[in-house]
Order: C-alpha cells, then sequence, then structure tokens
C-alpha cells in the first residue's frame, strides 16, 4: 500500500486485497478494549456497557423555538444535546447589531443573554441531561450565560454535564468564527479550561475538533494530523500554567468528521486513541482517563448532495457505520436535506432514527472493536499512524502549528487538497450517484425549513431593550469594566469575570466589545491557488471548451474579464469560494477574493474601485434573502451594471426570488467548475453585444 506524496498529507490508497503479511511489524496488535493505547475503545465493555450517544446538533431562530425542537428530540430518542448557535452569536454580536442582523437566527439560535439561555434550557433537566456547544470565538460570554442560567434553576456548577468546542486554532485554519488574534484567543481558550477543571469538574473544557478540516477539504491524515497538532499545543500552554496534566487532559474530547472512505475513517479513529495516548504520555500524563481518547463524531455535511436528496440516506447511515466501528462515543447524523436548506422535522427524526435502528436493530453493539485483527483496519491503522506522526514531524520542522497558522501552511494545505477533490469529482473520476453519475430529473420537490429571520430579529431587539431597561446598568458596567481590565492586565481568570458580568445581565455582544477595547477585531487577507485546479483539468474536453469561451470574451474586451469573489455577511465557510475563485482564475480571469465578513457597501465599492465585470457572492449561512437584494440595491444606488452571480446552498422557492431581484445565475453544490465558467462567460457575452 503506498500513500500519495504530491503533499505531505496525502490519503491512504487502499490495495486489492490484504493478508498475514500486512500485519507484520505492527506494534499496536493484542490489546484489548479499555486498555492503553486504548486502539480498540477507550472502555471494556464499549457499547455493550453503554451505546453510544445520540447527540444531534441543532439550532432553530430563537431560543423558546430552539427548546421545543430540544424537548421533542429528547422525547423521540436523543441521548444528549448539541447547540449551534447563530453566526452573530459566534462572532460577538448582540441580535440588534446593524452589523450582523441579516444572519440572526438563520444558521443557529441567536443568544444575547442569560435570559435566553434560561429560555433554551427551560424544562430540560442540567443536571440530567448532557449538552455540547459548539462555540469557541465568543466562548466567554456564550459559555458565562449558559453557567449562570444553570446556576439559577438550582443546578451546582460541578454537576452540569457536557462539553464546550473553545477549539480557538481550527477557527483561524477553517472556519473562521473568531473574533481576536490568535495569542489573546488562546489565552481566552485556556483560560475556559482552567476554570472549568477547578469549579465543573464534569464539563469538558474543550472538544478539539478535526471536523471542520475535513469539511473544508482534509483528508483523513491530514484531518487527523492537524487535529492532534492543535491538542499538543492546548495541552503545552495548560501546562505552562501549572495545571496538572492528568487533571486536564481528562477533561478533554475530541470532534471527528466521518465522510467516504469507509475502511480509512475506521482506521483513523482507531489510530487516533493510539496516537493521543502516545502524545499524553510524552507531556507526563500516566492516568488511563487522561491518555484514553474521547470523541464525538459527525457524518459529513460535505458529502450531502443537493441532487436526489433522498440518497443522502445512505450515504449518512454508511459514514455512521464507520464512526460507530471506529469507537466514537457520541455521533450525530445529519439530515438528508441539509445541503439544500437546515434540516427540517422530518429529516430530523428519520437522522435520529436512523441511530436508534444501528442501536438496537443490527447488533452492531454486541461485539467491542469487531474488526480487530482485519488485515485490512489493522493496516490501515497502523499506515495512519505512521502517515499522521510524518505529518506531526512536517509541522514541528515549520515551527510548530502556530508558525505553520501564522505562515499560511495550514490553509494552502487544506485548500490544495479540496482544488484536488474539486477537479476529480468535476471530471467525474469521483462518481457522486445523482450528481455526476446517474443523474434524474431535478423536480425541486423537497420542502425546506423557513426560519423568519425577521421575526428572530425583532423579538430579540424587543428583549434587548426590556433586558437593558429593568438591569443594574452600574452593575453591568463595572462587572464588563474587570472583564475590559482582566484582558489588559491579566491576573483574574476571563471566564470568572464574564460570568460576573452575565449575572449583572451584561449581553454577549458588551462582553466582546469589552474585549476588543483590548484585543481588536482580527482580520485576514484572502488567497487562493493558482494553477492546481486547471492543471487537474488539462486533458479534460469540457473545461478546455469552457476556458475557450472566456479566450473569446477576452478578444471581444481586449483584456481579461474580471470578476469580484465575495462573502457577505458573517458566515466564514469559504471553501467554495476560494475553490470557485481558483478556478475562475484557472480558466482566464482576472479573480479578486475579498476578505471575510463583507457588507453589501463594501462589496459594491470594490466593484466600483476595481472596474470589475461581474460580481461572485458565496453563501452558506441563508441569509441570502436578505444580504442579495441588499447589494443589488447598493449598486443599483451607484447606477452600477455588474451582473451578480450566487454559489451555495440556496432552496428553490429563494431562487426564484433572487432572480426577481436581479440575480444573474444561481449554482448550487456540486455544478461543476466549467458550467460556472460558461453560464458567466455568456452573460458577460450577451451583456457586451453592441445594441442595435
Amino acid at each position: 500500500m503506498n500513500a500519495k506524496r504530491d503533499d505531505p498529507a496525502g490519503a491512504l490508497e487502499l490495495k486489492p486485497v490484504y493478508g498475514s503479511g500486512d500485519l507484520t511489524g505492527l506494534g499496536h496488535l493484542g490489546g484489548m478494549p479499555g486498555e492503553a493505547p486504548f486502539v480498540r475503545g477507550p472502555y471494556p465493555s464499549m457499547y455493550r456497557g453503554r451505546p453510544w450517544t445520540i447527540r444531534q446538533y441543532g439550532g432553530y431562530g430563537d431560543a423558546v423555538t430552539s427548546n421545543l425542537a430540544y424537548r421533542e428530540a429528547l422525547k423521540q430518542g436523543a441521548q444528549g444535546l448539541s447547540v449551534a448557535f447563530d453566526l452573530p452569536t459566534h462572532r460577538g454580536y448582540d441580535s440588534d447589531d446593524p452589523l450582523a442582523q441579516a444572519d440572526v437566527g438563520m444558521a443557529g439560535v441567536a443568544i444575547d443573554s442569560v435570559d435566553d439561555m434560561r429560555r433554551l434550557f427551560d424544562g430540560i433537566a442540567l443536571d440530567r441531561v448532557s449538552v455540547s456547544m459548539t462555540m469557541s470565538g465568543a466562548v466567554l460570554p456564550v459559555l458565562a450565560a449558559f453557567l449562570v442560567a444553570a446556576e439559577e434553576s438550582g443546578v451546582p456548577f460541578e454537576q452540569l454535564r457536557g462539553t464546550i468546542q473553545n477549539d480557538i486554532l481550527k477557527e483561524f485554519m477553517v472556519r473562521n468564527t473568531w473574533i481576536h488574534a490568535p495569542q489573546p484567543s488562546l489565552r481566552i481558550a485556556t483560560d475556559v479550561v482552567e476554570w472549568l477543571a477547578a469549579h465543573a469538574p464534569k464539563f469538558n473544557g474543550m472538544s478539539i475538533s478535526g471536523y471542520h478540516f475535513q469539511e473544508a477539504g482534509a483528508d483523513p491524515v491530514l484531518e487527523l494530523a492537524l487535529t492532534l497538532a492543535n491538542a499538543r499545543t492546548y495541552v503545552g500552554l495548560l501546562r505552562e500554567r501549572g495545571l496538572d496534566v492528568d487533571a486536564f487532559c481528562g477533561g478533554l474530547s475530541f470532534f471527528f468528521g466521518v465522510g467516504k472512505p469507509f475502511f480509512v475513517e475506521i482506521a483513523k479513529l482507531r489510530a487516533a486513541r493510539l496516537l493521543w495516548h502516545d502524545i499524553v504520555c510524552e507531556l507526563g500524563g500516566t492516568s488511563a482517563r487522561a491518555t484514553a481518547m474521547r470523541m464525538h463524531c459527525q457524518t459529513s455535511g460535505w458529502t450531502l448532495a443537493a441532487q436526489q436528496p433522498l440518497n443522502n440516506v445512505a450515504r449518512t447511515t454508511i459514514e455512521a457505520m464507520a464512526a460507530i466501528f471506529g469507537g466514537t462515543q457520541s455521533l450525530h447524523t445529519n439530515g438528508f436535506d441539509e445541503a439544500l436548506a437546515l434540516p427540517g422535522a422530518q429529516a430530523s427524526r428519520l437522522a435520529r432514527d436512523t441511530q436508534l435502528i444501528l442501536q438496537h436493530e443490527f447488533g452492531l453493539c454486541d461485539v467491542a472493536d469487531p474488526w480487530a485483527g482485519s488485515y485490512l483496519i489493522e493496516s490501515l491503522t497502523g499506515r495512519m499512524v505512521t502517515e499522521v506522526r510524518a505529518v506531526l514531524a512536517h509541522i514541528d520542522a515549520e515551527g510548530g502549528i502556530l508558525a505553520a497558522l501564522e505562515s499560511g501552511w495550514v490553509q494552502r494545505r487544506i485548500h490544495q487538497n479540496a482544488l484536488r477533490t474539486q477537479a476529480r469529482l468535476d471530471a467525474r473520476e469521483e462518481v457522486v450517484v445523482g450528481v455526476n453519475r446517474y443523474q434524474e430529473p431535478d423536480d425541486n420537490g423537497q420542502e425546506c425549513l423557513e426560519i423568519d429571520g425577521t421575526q428572530v430579529r425583532v423579538q430579540q431587539a424587543r428583549r434587548l431593550d426590556a433586558l437593558r431597561s429593568r438591569r443594574d446598568d452600574a452593575a453591568a458596567r463595572h462587572a464588563l469594566a474587570a472583564l475590559t481590565e482582566a484582558a489588559r492586565r491579566g491576573g483574574r481568570n476571563l471566564l470568572a469575570c464574564a460570568i460576573d458580568a452575565m449575572r449583572c445581565r451584561a449581553t454577549v455582544g458588551e462582553c466582546t466589545r469589552a474585549l476588543l477595547q483590548v484585543w481588536p477585531r482580527h482580520t485576514v487577507r484572502a488567497s487562493y491557488d493558482v494553477a492546481l485546479y486547471g492543471t487537474a483539468r488539462a486533458g479534460n474536453t469540457e473545461w478546455l471548451a469552457a476556458c475557450e469561451c472566456v479566450s473569446a470574451l477576452r478578444e471581444r474586451l481586449g483584456r481579461a474579464p474580471r470578476i469580484l469573489v465575495a462573502k457577505l455577511g458573517q458566515d466564514g465557510h469559504d471553501r467554495g469560494a476560494k475553490a470557485v475563485a481558483a478556478g475562475l482564475a484557472d480558466a482566464g480571469f482576472v479573480v479578486e477574493l475579498t476578505p471575510l465578513f463583507q457588507s453589501a457597501e463594501a462589496v459594491v465599492s470594490a466593484a466600483c474601485d476595481g472596474d470589475f465585470d461581474a460580481i461572485g457572492i458565496s453563501t452558506l449561512g441563508g441569509a441570502h434573502l436578505d444580504l442579495l437584494p441588499a447589494l443589488l440595491h447598493a449598486l443599483r444606488q451607484r447606477a452600477l451594471e455588474v451582473p451578480v452571480f450566487v454559489g451555495g446552498i440556496v432552496p428553490a422557492d429563494h431562487r426564484r426570488l433572487l432572480r426577481q431581484c436581479g440575480v444573474q445565475g444561481i449554482f448550487g453544490p456540486g455544478t461543476p467548475m466549467e458550467i460556472i465558467v460558461s453560464t458567466i462567460v455568456a452573460a458577460l457575452t450577451l451583456s457586451r453585444m453592441p445594441t442595435a
């Protein structure tokens, strides 16, 4: 078996057949579940003693709506809650902040205060139900709001069970819901771990995430290597504070994506435990609780297709089985409609039932690590360990993960992997049933969940006004000033200060602004790779024809056509934007990719200053019905006749509305790059035709 070596994190290739010779030299064979190095699982009985936790990730509009959904999920078999916050909450904005209003409630639940958090968990026993919260950027006020809400409901901190993601490094690499620069962000993250270890020992202070690397384009080797590199960094920082490695590592958990390479994904999860055991031991850990990795997994969102969406049920089920065979402790299964919109009630119920079926109907819980001894899986596990260690060594040679982040090495590797994958899909070298093979006509009949963002914004604004009118403003200002002072001078734990502020009914946005007085909002230059995608498609007839169209347009214009690619609002998922920018550049366009988090006015100003022929907007956060009309209005205000194209998740009904507003073309998930190129060229050619 060979690994592709054109990249330090080449994906593992499979041999046609495996035999006993493939086990030669493997040092991890012969162990048992619950025994170090925990390749076969962290617990002796694994699922026979307790099945994995069904923990579905979700958040809908406002806290009241989400609360009803959570309570229904628990009735239907969910065994833990996983909270999805909206993008303004992630980025530390209150719901009435003009900079973030379009995104309020659209991709998760809007939380501005302790009162919102109390509404979110009303009627849910926080001393019995474990709660996972995906929050890293605004972790201080959001976690503080949860802790105070629990306290006020009579649940002591020490009885709380769950996890806060609090993995800020991956935000700078892929997900981009950061607020402050890396160094102050690391101080925040470690303050959280330190405070929870002392006051809420059953609540995990950090879940180090690989899932978002996979969603952004990393293969399993790179996903695991980056996750462990980040984890090593966090452990090193906590050791420097004098914390006991055994104590705080026991409160760390991990979060992995599980995608299509079925056998490789099983091996990845088994290898992850071996590698983590060795890392913790090297750093001074000795206890089983510290060295045994515990993980949550989620089936891949990126592998879901908008075309023939019911096929996603099969994809998710098989990915879920890989997570189970790999020994996950909890699992989220995606809804089949998530490439179209937020998951609807039917899709969410089916996703939960899929896990219940796997737990109860097929005997998957009867045997711990059933793949142990498999020539294939054991060989892949060993190979995964070797390859990940090689990438970790490469990161060390770069100067460590922070240096690799700051130099752009991490982002380039992920982006390059994403481009290679996109090229293979567009060339039909990888088959996706219903997308690039075995297609059927799209009837656009799938109903999608609709969120009334305007109503959520109005409700949240009223609640914020009421909160501010009844609180003790002097006490809130004093607590916020103490938070600012702790950031500036150190000495006090930042989470402790945030808890004080939230008790005084400060808001998420106010706490963020208190920190911004010391640590301003971080900015990142946008970039993409050229030539890689085009080289991978060099011999493809459809791609060459699209490039010829660009050449013809160039002759007509007397110069290369120019396009501005941007993301509006608070959505930081940029895999698609970067891939399209790279593809258009390789086809012959001059492409400028804006920084993230743009306003409509900023994009129009950039389009005017750069004399662009077209604007391309990438959208995944669900706020397109507010953001795109605002952009088109701003263009009309400037009397700019620049065609606008949209790519991303846009439900069928919304497509009609956007076209009525003036959007020239809409490209959904799975659209080949040559279709994007030729559609834009056709529109520009038509607009440049001489009038009679």
